[in-house]
């Protein structure tokens, strides 16, 4: 493995960790430019003050959530680090659900999930982060669906 790949994946690493801790300057930190494209629902959140509001809205439900890697690699080919791991969380807050909003259950969910992070060529500073998921799948875990 390359330098750069090692650094890569150490940044994917930290990048995740701070989610964790919701250290979002800390999170911030690890990006070129700060986006999201969700790849279950298909929102893009561009640049930082539309990447905080996604921290924001996302944690209000599940101020717990948690991320467990399962298998970390790079694809040095397409500057990309590919991460494969466990999404949990408890839903303690409201959920909104388009019109709807769903009051907390308490209840508890653990998805498997993957991910990608793409880097600019020769930097470790990520330029978009693409989860790919079932977001049914969290809804079901809940009850919900």
């Amino acid at each position: 493995m390359s330098e750069l790949d090692a650094r890569r994946i150490e940044t994917v690493k930290r990048h995740m960790a701070l989610e964790i801790t919701h250290d979002w300057d800390g999170v911030i930190a690890t990006f070129d430019h700060p986006r999201y494209e969700l790849l279950g629902p298909g929102t893009i959140f561009d640049g930082e003050t539309a990447v905080r509001s996604y921290f924001a809205a996302s944690r209000e439900p599940f101020p717990d959530q948690a991320n467990e890697i399962i298998a970390i690699a790079a694809d040095t080919e397409n500057n990309m680090i590919l991460v494969e791991f466990w999404l949990t969380g408890t839903h303690l807050g409201p959920l909104k659900l388009g019109v709807r909003t769903v009051e907390p259950t308490g209840k508890s969910f653990r998805i498997r999930m993957a991910a990608s992070f793409e880097f600019a060529p020769g930097s470790d500073k990520i330029l978009c982060e693409r989860p790919y998921y079932d977001q049914s799948s969290v809804l079901r875990a809940l009850g919900i669906l």
